[in-house]
């Protein structure tokens, strides 16, 4: 069951996003936070796979319309990212999600650098109960950990040259000093993306597999 592009306010604009709805109708509220490349169909599957398993998803579109299909370009949108528009876009699909799920606690998830966005997204809104960071990475997001209000899950890839196995047990200290609560895994012979099944070059199924499975069962503990 394929979901479908919406709008929503976002402090006096409007942003876009790809909302997938369960069979029921509503579900707990899932954030789904894109790569570098954009909204593309890969962000959109993931939606769509999250509504098959019962919840409400939604992908804001945090390039506005823009895409890339080569490293080039998802480069240069990824370095112009506007932070305080990123910001506005977070807590405005926030918003909206909370009108459409069946709990009170979203989720957040996002791969690249929507992994570093869909932690800052869960320390803007506090209705974010739990987040799940798959190799999350941008230079300029900074999420102040303190306000977190629920437990990170980190998904790494142990071949991973962008976020390295230290970083990642950097970001999961880091954490943890702010007294807040993490788990990461670290998955032996996958490498950055190896969640992406469009990209043959990155994807490891066994691992996609797994961290799904870990992913699920966050959000099925916490989003109440």
């Amino acid at each position: 069951m394929a979901g479908k592009m919406v709008q929503f306010p976002t402090n006096g604009g409007t942003t876009s996003g790809y909302l997938a709805t369960p069979a029921s109708g509503k579900g707990p509220g899932v954030l789904v936070i894109q790569e570098w490349w954009g909204l593309v169909q890969h962000i959109k599957n993931v939606c769509d796979r999250f509504a098959a398993e019962g919840f409400t998803a939604l992908a804001p579109d945090m390039y506005h319309g823009q895409t890339a299909s080569e490293p080039d370009g998802a480069g240069k949108l990824f370095m112009a990212l506007n932070i305080a528009q990123a910001e506005k876009d977070l807590r405005g699909a926030a918003t909206y999600l909370l009108g459409r799920s069946a709990t009170k606690k979203l989720g957040a998830v996002g791969f690249c650098m929507g992994g570093q966005l869909a932690l800052y997204a869960a320390t803007l809104n506090p209705s974010v109960g739990a987040c799940v960071n798959f190799y999350g990475i941008h230079p300029n997001v900074k999420p102040d950990y303190s306000k977190l209000t629920g437990p990170v899950l980190g998904l790494f890839g142990e071949k991973d040259q962008f976020v390295n196995p230290a970083t990642a047990k950097a970001v999961d200290a880091a954490i943890r000093s702010a007294g807040r609560q993490s788990e990461i895994h670290i998955y032996p012979n996958a490498d950055h993306a190896f969640f992406n099944d469009e990209r043959a070059d990155a994807y490891n199924k066994a691992a996609a597999d797994d961290a799904w499975r870990r992913t699920l069962t966050l959000f099925r503990q916490h989003l109440k």
